[in-house]
Protein backbone atom coordinates (compact mmCIF):
# COMPACT_ATOMS: atom_id res chain seq x y z
CA UNK A 1 0.00 0.00 0.00
CA UNK A 2 1.07 3.15 -0.73
CA UNK A 3 1.62 6.53 0.93
CA UNK A 4 -1.62 8.98 0.62
CA UNK A 5 -3.04 12.70 0.97
CA UNK A 6 -5.72 12.92 3.19
CA UNK A 7 -7.43 16.46 2.78
CA UNK A 8 -10.07 17.72 5.37
CA UNK A 9 -12.03 20.92 5.44
CA UNK A 10 -12.57 21.64 9.19
CA UNK A 11 -15.59 23.75 11.09
CA UNK A 12 -14.00 27.09 10.16
CA UNK A 13 -13.97 26.21 6.67
CA UNK A 14 -10.37 26.06 6.34
CA UNK A 15 -8.88 22.86 4.49
CA UNK A 16 -5.61 21.10 5.18
CA UNK A 17 -3.57 18.04 4.25
CA UNK A 18 -1.63 15.38 5.57
CA UNK A 19 0.48 12.61 4.08
CA UNK A 20 0.46 9.48 5.73
CA UNK A 21 2.74 6.93 5.19
CA UNK A 22 1.54 2.95 4.25
CA UNK A 23 1.71 2.52 7.93
CA UNK A 24 -1.05 5.04 8.87
CA UNK A 25 1.56 7.46 10.16
CA UNK A 26 1.23 10.91 9.52
CA UNK A 27 4.81 12.29 8.15
CA UNK A 28 3.30 15.85 6.64
CA UNK A 29 1.11 18.40 8.00
CA UNK A 30 0.15 21.46 6.51
CA UNK A 31 -0.76 24.61 6.74
CA UNK A 32 -4.71 25.56 6.67
CA UNK A 33 -5.75 26.62 3.44
CA UNK A 34 -8.96 29.06 2.54
CA UNK A 35 -9.84 27.13 -0.37
CA UNK A 36 -9.80 23.47 -1.19
CA UNK A 37 -8.50 24.39 -4.52
CA UNK A 38 -5.20 25.61 -3.14
CA UNK A 39 -4.97 23.21 -0.73
CA UNK A 40 -4.78 20.52 -4.07
CA UNK A 41 -2.26 22.83 -5.36
CA UNK A 42 -0.07 22.65 -1.85
CA UNK A 43 -0.29 18.61 -2.79
CA UNK A 44 0.90 18.97 -6.02
CA UNK A 45 3.40 21.15 -4.56
CA UNK A 46 4.95 18.70 -2.31
CA UNK A 47 4.57 15.78 -5.14
CA UNK A 48 6.95 18.23 -6.76
CA UNK A 49 9.61 19.35 -4.02
CA UNK A 50 9.47 16.56 -2.18
CA UNK A 51 12.58 14.38 -4.39
CA UNK A 52 14.50 17.30 -3.67
CA UNK A 53 16.44 16.76 -0.57
CA UNK A 54 17.65 20.45 -0.48
CA UNK A 55 13.38 21.26 -0.15
CA UNK A 56 13.92 19.83 3.16
CA UNK A 57 15.09 22.20 6.28
CA UNK A 58 16.03 20.53 9.21
CA UNK A 59 15.34 22.08 12.28
CA UNK A 60 15.11 22.13 16.40
CA UNK A 61 12.59 23.10 18.64
CA UNK A 62 13.03 24.66 21.65
CA UNK A 63 12.70 21.38 23.47
CA UNK A 64 15.54 19.94 21.51
CA UNK A 65 13.48 17.74 19.38
CA UNK A 66 14.44 17.16 15.32
CA UNK A 67 11.67 18.64 12.51
CA UNK A 68 12.06 19.49 9.41
CA UNK A 69 10.19 21.23 6.92
CA UNK A 70 9.29 21.12 3.19
CA UNK A 71 9.57 24.52 1.22
CA UNK A 72 8.56 25.47 -2.55
CA UNK A 73 11.23 27.21 -4.66
CA UNK A 74 10.10 30.13 -3.80
CA UNK A 75 10.72 29.25 -0.37
CA UNK A 76 7.39 29.28 1.32
CA UNK A 77 7.09 26.43 3.75
CA UNK A 78 4.34 23.80 2.39
CA UNK A 79 4.42 21.07 5.09
CA UNK A 80 5.93 20.62 8.36
CA UNK A 81 6.43 17.19 10.11
CA UNK A 82 6.06 16.17 13.70
CA UNK A 83 8.59 16.18 16.51
CA UNK A 84 10.83 13.08 16.16
CA UNK A 85 13.27 11.75 19.46
CA UNK A 86 16.65 11.86 16.56
CA UNK A 87 17.78 13.03 14.04
CA UNK A 88 18.08 9.60 12.58
CA UNK A 89 14.44 9.26 13.17
CA UNK A 90 13.98 12.44 11.44
CA UNK A 91 16.06 11.28 8.28
CA UNK A 92 14.21 8.86 7.72
CA UNK A 93 10.65 11.02 7.67
CA UNK A 94 12.36 12.99 4.91
CA UNK A 95 13.32 9.83 3.46
CA UNK A 96 9.51 8.63 3.60
CA UNK A 97 7.88 11.87 2.24
CA UNK A 98 10.26 11.53 -0.65
CA UNK A 99 9.46 8.09 -1.36
CA UNK A 100 5.60 7.92 -1.02
CA UNK A 101 4.48 12.35 -2.02
CA UNK A 102 4.97 11.22 -5.81
CA UNK A 103 3.04 8.81 -6.26
CA UNK A 104 0.45 9.44 -3.05
CA UNK A 105 -3.25 9.36 -4.06
CA UNK A 106 -5.56 12.52 -2.82
CA UNK A 107 -8.06 11.20 -0.48
CA UNK A 108 -11.26 13.01 1.35
CA UNK A 109 -11.14 12.65 5.06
Amino acid sequence: MAGKFEVKTGKTGKTRFNLKASNGQIILSSEAYDEKKSALKGIESVRKNAVNDKRFERKTAKDGSPYFVLKAANDEIIGKSEMYKTKASMENGIASVGRNAPEASVVEA
